[in-house]
């Protein structure tokens, strides 16, 4: 897959893209993203610094006003896109990347993003026209200026501090693990009494894996939850966007079971800007992706949302929050969506809505995974599974073929990929929009339902049916 994806620019440095690739974006950015003022930040790997000069270089010769967020996290990027009025940003980050990778999130004016389709498309075609000089050897001659935006980390975490109720924490034992990443910036501060686990920025990620998805990277904190007998720990992405649990027994929590928490705390925090949030039957909306459970939409609909299905990524999400009134929302892979926050995902607001209630829990005398117990009881599921397949059409057709002898479908969706539902339960198979696979997730009554439905629509897609 090529430096352009569907949300963002993204891929190994110096393979997928260079800093004369960097440059050019620069350049090609002010013509796409119409708007003078322009702010810029970064994540702590290794080529980001180099990264950020080049864009800075091309931005500032393409007649744009650069200020500078320097070392930051995603979600700030957003805040002060929104808040201090800018016309268009850039966060120099490959998320959960390898170290290797590096990428470019951009947003327009009020942080919306600008994906494939509404933008990127048009800054590559930009790219490949372009003949500009090599960006490597004029950012190595001079190195553009942008002014400093001051007090940003200090204005960033009164801001998410003043939302949550962190005193409600109190009693409440557990770990945050900051993967080397930029959650280390706010880490001490935003969680004084945690026990704090890779808390200093390092691009070259010595400790574990960005991606708190992958099993491996949420093994440290697992062992020192259960080792030191805490209620839960917390563990933040590279670019502090996502934020994912492990209960008290170190059991990792699929992010989409957390949906209806963070919907329930966002309510009680929010109630006096709710009634934007209405649908015509009264309910407040909450948007989650088409990979999410059937236990957490049923639990949605139980307390009184009004559940919105919407594509994979920020991207679309974003919009969709924004253009139907929703008052939150989240997806599989541990992005949570907040209205207050300008429709944008919030790692660390997210972690102090869901602290917030499993400290409620607590004191009610639950464990966190008690208290999940209702929502992930109710079905089996598989988690997304990954295929690495030459003709992923070819493989999808194959699995919808097989999907006939699920059960009589009752509901489909094809917003991105295929959705489909029976009685027994449902099954999601999709393009990856970030990288080579075909992702497959399966939920279903049973965990022998499911173990069955697995392996035939696994053989579907490899062809061995």
């Amino acid at each position: 897959m090529g430096f352009f994806k569907a949300y963002d620019m993204r891929g190994t440095f110096g393979v997928d893209f260079d800093l004369d690739t960097v440059y050019r974006v620069g350049l090609a950015l002010p013509m796409v993203v119409k708007g003078k003022r322009w702010l810029v930040g970064r994540d702590c790997r290794t080529t980001s610094g180099a990264v950020h000069d080049a864009l800075v270089k091309g931005l500032s010769e393409a007649g744009a006003e650069v200020s500078d967020l320097g070392l930051c996290t995603t979600p700030m990027a957003y805040y002060f896109t929104a808040a201090d009025g800018f016309d268009g940003s850039v966060m120099i980050t490959a998320s959960h990347n390898p170290p290797t990778d590096n990428g470019l999130k951009v947003s327009k004016a009020t942080a919306l993003p600008v994906g494939y389709a509404n933008g990127l498309n048009e800054v590559e075609k930009l790219v490949g026209e372009s003949r500009s000089p090599s960006a490597a050897k004029a950012v190595s001659r001079v190195a553009a200026r942008a002014s400093e935006v001051a007090g940003a980390l200090s204005r960033y975490v009164a801001w998410q501090k003043d939302r949550a109720d962190l005193d409600s924490l109190s009693g409440l034992r557990f770990a945050v693990d900051c993967s080397n990443g930029m959650a280390s910036l706010f880490a001490r501060e935003a969680f004084p009494d945690a026990v704090l686990l890779n808390d200093m920025p390092d691009g070259t990620f010595p400790a574990h894996s960005p991606n708190p998805l992958k099993a491996e990277a949420r093994e440290q904190i697992a062992k020192v939850v259960r080792e030191k007998g805490l209620d839960c720990g917390v563990i933040f992405d590279g670019d502090a966007d996502r934020a994912m649990f492990v209960d008290e027994r170190g059991e990792f929590v699929q992010p989409d079971y957390l949906i209806p928490v963070v919907a329930r705390a966002t309510m009680e925090s929010s109630k006096f800007k709710v009634e934007s949030s209405k649908s015509q039957a009264g309910k407040v909306k909450v948007i989650h992706d088409v990979r999410t459970s059937r236990g957490a939409i049923e639990t949605l609909r139980e307390d009184g949302f009004e559940p919105e299905m919407v594509p994979v990524g920020h991207a679309f999400a974003k919009p969709i929050l924004r253009k139907i009134g929703a008052l939150c929302g989240g997806e599989l892979a541990g992005h949570y969506y907040f209205s207050e926050f300008f429709g944008c995902d919030s790692g660390l607001l997210a972690a102090t809505r869901i602290l917030g209630e499993i400290a409620k829990a607590r004191q009610a005398g639950k464990t966190f995974s008690e208290m999940m117990k209702p929502i992930v009881s109710r079905y089996a599921n598989s988690g997304e599974i990954n295929f690495r397949v030459e003709d992923k059409e070819a493989a999808i057709a194959r699995v919808l073929a097989v999907a006939k002898s699920l059960g009589e479908e009752t509901g489909r969706s094809e917003i991105d990929g295929y959705r489909l539902e029976c009685r027994d339960g449902w099954i999601s198979v999709r393009k990856s929009n970030t990288e080579p696979y075909l992702r497959l997730l399966v939920e279903c009554r049973t965990r022998e339902m499911l173990s069955d439905w697995v392996g035939r629509l696994s053989a579907a897609i490899e062809g061995k049916e």
